[in-house]
């Protein structure tokens, strides 16, 4: 597939690293990469990210086949893969880089955006904190990371560890997304 076919989506939910165990298995998503976005600071590193001062929140850039699976179908994912009730805070993931938070790249990702929120809000009985962020202005690369985005690759042992645990973390999850996808399909 020709890569200007592909549509992009950023997102943050915490940990990049659980976002892309998610959706590294789903159909139509061809590349994945972690990376930062929403601050001040052009290409920051890790530590400086961590340290608060940036703005930047960890997300993932995910590149999808729209033929494929929709834009509003990986908001559908995004909203129940992570909690986006809580303020920057992620299960033990505690910080302004962890927040809930959708970076659009044009309005009608903004306004899907908008709408899948007051969905999943309804359809979850959620009060979700504040979520979209503004249009993707920059997204600088996590460093550690491999190329294509793939934890663990880079041969850090925290990265392949926090992979593991992730994957194990968000079985349910991924079962409960095959189930609803599988019956919305049919037989």
């Amino acid at each position: 597939m020709a890569e200007h076919q592909l549509e992009v989506a950023t997102l943050g939910g915490g940990c990049f690293w659980c976002l892309d165990a998610i959706y590294r298995d789903v159909e139509g998503v061809e590349r994945i990469v972690a990376g930062y976005s929403g601050g001040h600071v052009p290409n920051p590193t890790y530590e400086q990210v961590c340290s608060h001062r940036t703005g930047h929140a960890e997300v993932v850039q995910i590149w999808f086949d729209p033929a494929v699976i929709s834009y509003e179908d990986i908001l559908y994912i995004f909203w129940r893969i992570h909690d986006p009730t809580t303020l920057d805070r992620q299960g033990n993931d505690v910080g302004s880089q962890y927040r809930s938070v959708i970076f659009y790249h044009d309005e009608a990702q903004r306004a899907a955006a908008e709408k899948t929120r007051a969905e999943a809000e309804a359809a979850l009985a959620l009060d979700m904190a504040d979520s979209l962020g503004e249009r993707v202005a920059q997204f600088g690369r996590c460093a550690a990371g491999s190329s294509d985005g793939l934890p663990g690759e880079a041969g850090g042992e925290y990265e392949t560890l926090w992979n593991r645990q992730s994957e194990a973390a968000h079985r349910d999850q991924v079962e409960s997304l095959e189930t609803h996808f599988l019956d919305a399909a049919g037989p």
